[in-house]
């Protein structure tokens, strides 16, 4: 199995490589959707602070449970290429990497183009009034040195086709 994990900020695009994994038949699996299920679990609603709390509790003291989680998913998986996105520290990439091979590709995008998308996409969870407060959280969990660290990149600045384009070119150099 080949695991691509997808790291980023928030409204870079890492949604690009879910449309890409779903369209070819590959598995993809988020941290994200792991909190979004434990909050419905617990019934709660999806607001910037109840996401919060429940992602930083799920991280646990060493920053892996979440990760933990979709890892123990991801080796349930037969297929050729599994996708993992979500990572946020360099602690989780070498958690992943003591378990499977596993190749960091970061999305990245300006400020302002990620801004303006979750001013589009009208999230619960992702409140344009947190985008600094959210920047600063998840810089604080290290996502800066897994992107600086990254196998592989998608500047995603211009059209879905072109990002997507980028995820093929990466992924045809792994099979």
């Amino acid at each position: 199995m080949k695991l691509i994990v997808v790291t980023g900020m928030p409204a870079s695009g890492k949604n690009i490589v879910c449309q890409y994994a779903r369209k070819h038949g590959h598995p993809y699996f988020s941290t994200g959707d792991i909190v979004r299920e434990e909050i419905l679990k617990r019934g709660g609603k999806g607001d910037p602070e109840t996401s919060a709390r429940i992602s930083t509790e799920l991280r646990g003291s060493d920053g892996l449970g979440v990760t933990r989680m979709a890892v123990a998913r991801v080796l349930e998986q037969k297929s050729q290429i599994v996708f993992l996105e979500g990572i946020r520290s360099w602690p989780e990439i070498e958690m992943i990497r003591s378990k499977l091979p596993a190749t960091l590709v970061a999305v990245v995008a300006p400020r302002e183009a990620r801004l303006d998308r979750v001013w589009k996409r009208g999230r619960a969870d992702d409140a344009p009034a947190f985008f600094d407060e959210r920047d600063q959280r998840e810089i604080g969990y290290g996502i800066a040195v897994c992107i600086a660290l990254a196998d592989a990149y998608i500047l995603n600045t211009g059209t879905v086709e072109e990002a997507m384009a980028q995820v093929e070119n990466i992924v045809s150099g792994l099979v």
